[in-house]
């Protein structure tokens, strides 16, 4: 079986030369091998086939088969690394928590411990007539979040 830290250590040079990061990497047990990435930039399908083509090159597919896909974190897709909240600060993402609520906001700021969200609420302020659109910020811990995707608006 190939071993996960193997293709890591192949492709982690190569990436941050690139200014590019691994989301997930994933090895089945009947050896078919899945690598996301992303970049500050996107990443492009001529980006993809060169990462495939270096993995493909520490590897004898006659001492071992095996499959490989190799892409780009799909829009849509949760996040699953801290720096693609930090590439997506100031854009609208949309928050799953494990508790059943559901928020879209804009992403405001992540760090190892969690990631905060500026939300809108209708208030209605003491003695007014009518609720008000009022900001505010949610922080929330990544253990207590189900999934934060982004948000794609046209």
């Amino acid at each position: 079986m190939i071993d996960k830290t193997r293709i890591i250590e192949i492709i982690e040079p190569q990436l941050a030369a690139d200014g590019a990061f691994l989301v997930d990497i994933k090895v089945s047990g009947d050896n078919h091998i899945g690598v996301d990435i992303d970049s500050e930039k996107g990443v492009s399908i001529d980006y993809c086939v060169l990462i495939s083509k270096l993995i493909e090159s520490h590897f004898d597919r006659e001492v071992e088969d095996y499959s490989l896909e190799v892409a780009s974190a799909g829009i849509g897709l949760p996040f699953k690394v801290l720096r693609q909240y930090l590439k997506h600060i100031g854009n609208d993402v949309e928050v799953k928590a494990k508790n059943g609520m559901k928020y879209i906001g804009t992403l405001k700021s992540a760090d190892s411990e969690g990631f905060t969200v500026e939300i809108e609420e209708l208030v209605k302020p003491e003695g007014a007539k009518r609720k008000q659109l009022v900001a505010k910020d949610i922080t929330f811990e990544y253990s207590l979040v189900k999934s934060v995707s982004l948000v794609i608006n046209f």
